[in-house]
């Protein structure tokens, strides 16, 4: 017989209050001495909740912590999204450490852009790649066959921690990850969007991971070593697009990076794209940037308007990351970012606006010149489009 739900309910409640008493422990300690006690009992517990994937318990935790408002959420953070990402493989004698990586990859284009199945030729070029700039000459990678998107990334820690193993089974047989597009949903289509190439790595314990380790090594120089390789290398995965390489990271780390990159990256994209299909320079357009709420602030919109007329031809969304609120400064950083695209026609509104989406197909809506949120719509007869983007 099929249990009910309810029957968890205690149990759970008594693993996230374990996994908070002694995450809050750890935050509160005064010492390395008593990091010592509470460090470990807090990895072991971790490990067995991944381990049983009780997703349940490690968000419950990880919520009544985020309320807290004090440290105690950084360090479970910490130890969770380590015991997904990592592991430590072999005996005593001959212990490995494997990481998961991620590469992501911002992206733009007037058509879809790609997701999914990477031949191997690219796939051996990327990994020449990351050898020769990016990891340690001690260090071994396989790399997934699969282009994701973030929505066919894995959801949930117990979810990533699955396809963790899974990485760190086919780096063990040194052998290319093989990804089957049928077990991922469908990738929605965007304007801009980013894309991401995982990998796995092993080095012995306490040895390098990366080549800026050593002291000897610029990390800034080989980032942009890698860009300039990693570029040319995914060319072919991404036709009509224009594309950057951001640097390949730990899995959480990366997919945050992303997330803060993607705000300022499709901004300019969004700029560009008026300006590749209309034939408008961005010193023509009006930028109007309001804030939306739910229960809280969620994220800034802004409408694209044309010289003349209140209709918002292109909207844009900056999201809320993290700890950011109303006391960012997120709408100055939005409007230099702005005015670094060449806008220089801007309006920030004081107003509240309700969290809006259009009835009919989901999309947000955007704030007009009058303060209006409404759907955005390209001129029936657009200018000649350009064809080239950059």
């Amino acid at each position: 017989m099929k249990r009910s739900p309810f029957n968890r309910r205690p149990r759970v409640a008594r693993e996230a209050d374990q996994l908070v008493w002694l995450a809050e422990g750890l935050a509160r300690s005064s010492s390395r001495v008593e990091d010592a006690f509470w460090e470990p009992r807090l990895l072991n517990e971790v490990a067995t909740l991944i381990d049983a994937e009780d997703e349940g318990a490690l968000t419950a935790a990880m919520d009544r912590l985020s309320q807290s408002g004090e440290r105690g959420f950084e360090e479970l953070a910490d130890v969770v999204e380590a015991r997904c990402e990592s592991a430590l493989v072999g005996d005593a004698e001959a212990q490995v450490s494997m990481l998961l990586l991620a590469i992501p990859v911002l992206a733009w284009s007037r058509l879809r852009i790609p997701a999914g199945n990477l031949p191997d030729a690219l796939l051996n070029q990327l990994r020449s790649d990351l050898q020769n700039h990016v990891l340690d000459k001690g260090a071994r990678v396989v790399l997934g066959d699969f282009l994701f998107s973030p929505d066919q990334l894995p959801q949930g820690y117990t979810a990533t921690a699955t396809l963790a193993r899974r990485f760190f089974a086919a780096l063990e047989a040194r052998r290319p990850l093989r990804l089957d597009p049928a077990d991922f949903v469908e990738t929605g289509q965007f304007l801009s969007d980013v894309r991401y190439v995982l990998a796995a790595v092993a080095i012995e314990p306490t040895a390098a991971i990366f080549r800026w380790q050593s002291e000897d090594v610029q990390r800034d120089a080989q980032t942009l070593a890698w860009a300039s390789a990693a570029q040319s290398s995914l060319a072919s995965a991404f036709p009509a697009c224009a594309f950057e390489v951001l640097a390949p990271q730990a899995f959480f780390a990366a997919c945050r990076e992303s997330d803060r990159q993607l705000r300022p990256y499709s901004l300019s994209a969004g700029i560009e794209f008026l300006r590749a299909t209309l034939g408008i320079e961005p010193a023509e357009l009006r930028a109007f940037i309001g804030g939306f709420h739910g229960h809280r602030l969620e994220e800034y919109r802004i409408g694209l308007c044309l010289p003349e007329g209140e209709q918002v031809v292109h909207g844009l969304v900056w999201p809320l990351l993290d700890a950011e609120d109303e006391n960012s400064e997120l709408v100055a950083e939005i409007e230099a970012r702005l005015r670094d695209a060449g806008v220089v026609h801007l309006h920030v509104f004081e107003q509240r606006f309700p969290l809006e989406f259009c009835d009919d197909c989901g999309a947000p809506l955007y704030p007009n010149e009058d303060g209006e949120p409404v759907h955005p719509e390209m001129p029936e007869q657009p200018a000649s489009p350009s064809a080239h983007l950059h």
